[in-house]
């Protein structure tokens, strides 16, 4: 029991896959949030674009 019992101890793959995991979670958030402010800057863009058209 004990060295089965050292060994499960001594697995390290499970933190490994939640690091991978939080390193995906904070690229994600980062791309998230760049997309947002670029979308609300090309809105702006866009709408200042259709302003200058006559109607």
């Amino acid at each position: 029991m004990r060295p089965s019992l050292k060994r499960f101890l001594a697995d390290e793959s499970g933190a490994t896959a939640i690091e991978y995991g939080l390193i995906v979670a904070a690229i994600s958030v980062v791309l998230v949030t760049a997309l947002v402010a670029i979308g609300q800057d090309m809105s702006g863009k866009f709408e200042a674009v259709e302003a200058a058209f006559p109607d």
